[in-house]
């Protein structure tokens, strides 16, 4: 976009448009046309041309545009003090003046062969245009300058299509192209090494083997740069998981993003041998092995942060599928107060693990945050006058300041195992990655009894119930008591995107109906997302926990020596100030933080019990 050659994008009407919209005041855009001149020579002077001199460097400046100084000197909003003036607000307010459709581009949404197969990358770049989809016969295609009518021209001479341009900003444009493009020629560059027809073996179905298939090297460039694509794509989408699935005639590549799987790529399925045998390189796992799963770790640059990606491989039908799980050190280690406790419930957790000894247990379903609390846990009770041991089965995260010792059944190395050894170490914290069995729940009681603090996952739906699972496993009534010190049950939802959110009314009885019991009478005030690009339409963006904190106190002892019922227990509980999971996610619904559609999904086991 050139303010010289494009007389819609000067100064002075871009500064007319933002007035217009309430971005800036009439003083604020004089100040900035006054200042415009020098800011583009600082940015000229900032960029990779310095070498310019005389008309050279005149013209080079005059290619900066004015939404480049805009952007520079981060501008408050005049409409919303504090607010800072970004790159997808301009083009917003730009394609509303121009009565076009603006769109924040969702990478995940992009079909890969119809973004690099339209146009070539080199006129892409050029003229910044984004082939997006095929709409009622024409062609979306995003774009910073939707009157550069000569290249639309040339775009629909070469897809024999009608072109629908719409607004997008420029930086998301670059990425995408360099992105996608970049990871093209990677893709067909390999592909073209694979040019030979051949039995495919990876397909179960396929038992007769004619001919033996040449395969990739791992170490090929393109298969490199592919791979490494897919791990810098995760980053930047914040997804949790990469799954790559072998499929009759693709290999499909999918990310778990707020815990939701989105399809990313469909590769050429003889790709697909390449790509796993490249992770296995990475990962230290045996290629030539196929026929057993294998479990392996990366450790990978993030920026300033390392992240570990836990790599595991198991065969299917098609060949073998590849699961990593990205443990990413800024969501493990987290304050403890920003993962969603209420100032109660994390008052309640924080005397717990504040005790000298005794066990606290954290519970849930995989995938609902343990991990997260029990690093975050111990980050909190982490200093130099404290000796804390970790057990896990592998280490998720490895952190220089625990002592991690990683479970090999294989060797005889368990959970029960390395318990009852780690106690001449001299620990004073100590975290067991889950308790599955009696030996593991046996070393883990008498390691509190002797006067250690220790922290754990079980599998459970509530808190309350967690006793009785103690108990099922074989710990006798009275060696509960005297080591557990307190349950932690939790759950993942999904929060509220803030940019597109909406409130609306909705009766307390429709609520009710549905098992949400609310203190309100009549209307209530709940909040939804209306879907937008920054939360890829979804409505929600983030999650936070919901939490059941249960101090086991003397009276719930008492009552679990008399054989109390689970009701009788939760009841007892909810009497001393348990908040339950339901109750816990409706106050978040309530405070217009996420959706009773979440809460219903999370908490389905739970009674309706109306928060106090």
């Amino acid at each position: 976009m050139q303010d010289q050659t494009n007389p819609k994008f000067s100064s002075t009407n871009i500064c007319k448009v933002f007035i217009s919209a309430k971005l800036i005041s009439k003083d604020q855009a004089k100040g900035l046309l006054t200042r415009e001149k020098k800011i583009k020579e600082i940015l000229w002077s900032r960029g990779k041309d310095k070498s310019l001199t005389g008309e050279a460097k005149k013209r080079a400046i005059r290619q900066i545009s004015f939404i480049d100084v805009v952007l520079y000197l981060k501008i408050e909003r005049f409409d919303q003090p504090g607010k800072i003036i970004d790159e997808d607000l301009i083009y917003k307010a730009i394609a509303s003046a121009f009565r076009l459709e603006y769109i924040k581009i969702d990478p995940l949404k992009l079909e890969l062969n119809l973004v690099t197969g339209t146009i070539s990358k080199s006129f892409a770049l050029k003229h910044l245009l984004l082939p997006l989809k095929v709409e009622e016969g024409k062609l979306v295609v995003a774009t910073p300058d939707p009157f550069n009518y000569e290249a639309i021209k040339d775009v629909e001479m070469v897809s024999k299509l009608k072109v629908k341009p719409i607004v997008s900003s420029k930086s998301d444009i670059k990425k995408l192209i360099n992105e996608f493009f970049g990871f093209h020629y990677s893709i067909s560059a390999a592909e073209d090494l694979f040019s030979q027809k051949g039995v495919d073996l990876g397909n179960l179905e396929q038992f007769v083997s004619l001919s033996s298939l040449d395969e990739m090297p791992a170490t090929d460039q393109h298969i490199v740069n592919a791979v490494n694509h897919l791990f810098s794509y995760s980053f930047d989408q914040k997804a949790s998981d990469i799954h790559i699935e072998p499929k009759r005639e693709i290999c499909l590549v999918r990310m778990r993003i707020d815990g939701a799987l989105n399809t990313v790529y469909k590769l050429p399925k003889k790709l697909h041998n390449a790509v796993v045998s490249r992770i296995k390189t990475l990962s230290g796992l045996d290629m030539a092995e196929k026929r057993r799963p294998q479990d392996g770790r990366i450790k990978m640059g993030k920026g300033d942060t390392e992240v570990e990606i836990r790599v595991s491989t198991i065969p299917v039908a098609f060949g073998e599928k590849v699961v990593m799980r990205i443990m990413d050190p800024d969501i493990l280690f987290q304050d403890l107060e920003m993962l969603g406790f209420f100032k109660d419930d994390f008052e309640r957790y924080k005397k717990l693990i504040a005790m000298p000894f005794g066990i606290v247990l954290v519970t849930g379903p995989t995938g609902s945050g343990k991990s997260t609390t029990l690093y975050s846990s111990l980050r909190m009770l982490s200093s130099p006058e404290v000796n804390i041991t970790t057990i896990e089965d592998p280490i998720e995260m490895v952190h220089e300041e625990f002592n991690q010792i990683a479970v090999q059944p294989a060797i005889n190395v368990t959970f029960g195992s390395v318990l009852r050894n780690i106690l001449r170490q001299d620990p004073d914290i100590i975290m067991v990655g889950e308790i599955r069995d009696l030996e593991t729940a046996q070393a883990a009681v008498q390691a509190a009894l002797t006067g250690h603090l220790v922290l754990s996952t079980l599998h459970t739906n509530d808190a309350v119930s967690t006793v009785f699972r103690l108990l099922d496993l074989g710990i006798p009534p009275y060696l509960v008591h005297s080591s557990l010190n307190g349950i932690v049950a939790q759950r993942l939802v999904r929060k509220i995107c803030p940019d597109c959110v909406q409130t609306f009314e909705m009766d307390a009885r429709e609520l009710a109906d549905l098992g949400i019991i609310v203190p309100q009478k009549g209307s209530v005030m709940l909040s939804h997302g209306k879907g937008c690009a920054k939360c890829r339409n979804t409505g929600y963006r983030g999650r936070t926990g919901i939490y059941e904190i249960l101090p086991y106190s003397e009276s719930l002892k008492r009552l679990t020596s008399n054989d109390a019922s689970l009701d009788d227990l939760r009841g007892k509980a909810v009497e001393e100030g348990l908040t339950l999971l339901r109750q816990n996610g409706i106050k978040k619904m309530l405070e217009g933080q996420t959706t009773y559609q979440e809460i219903l999904r999370v908490t389905w086991d739970q009674f309706t019990i109306s928060p106090g």
